[in-house]
């Protein structure tokens, strides 16, 4: 299992956000792509789409099932990791670099804040596991 990295933020639903001033890039986290196994194919808005906290943004589907894919932060869509199209498999490969989904210009950035830091989603994930 990946360490999940600090200086990123992480929702309930197991998605990751990483900001860089006004661009936040946004992916499934470790624990997010074991709980769904073997990843076969990503569904993912277009660029330019508008995003809204917590409204589903696409899909990810796996050889357990498809789970939706739920917005941790508002935006509109700048960027898509085209590289998921022919190689959805990165997802688990490299949740946390090649494997991350898209890209939002956020228009609400203290969104970013609730989410939960690093320690606690280790120890959300720990509750989990019990």
């Amino acid at each position: 299992m990946a360490h999940d990295p600090v200086d990123y933020r992480y929702t309930t639903q197991h998605e990751w956000i990483s900001v860089q001033g006004p661009i936040a890039a946004i992916g499934i986290t470790d624990y997010g792509q074991e709980q769904l196994g073997d990843v076969i194919f990503v569904e993912l808005p277009k660029i330019g789409a508008q995003l809204k906290k917590g409204e589903t943004f696409g899909s990810v589907e796996s050889a357990k099932a498809v789970n939706d894919l739920s917005t941790p932060v508002s935006g509109e869509v700048t960027e898509i990791d085209s590289a998921l199209v022919n190689s959805p498999e990165l997802v688990n490969k490299e949740p946390y670099g090649a494997g991350w989904l898209l890209k939002v210009r956020l228009s609400d950035p203290p969104e970013v804040v609730a989410l939960m830091d690093a320690k606690s989603y280790e120890a959300y994930t720990k509750d989990l596991a019990k």
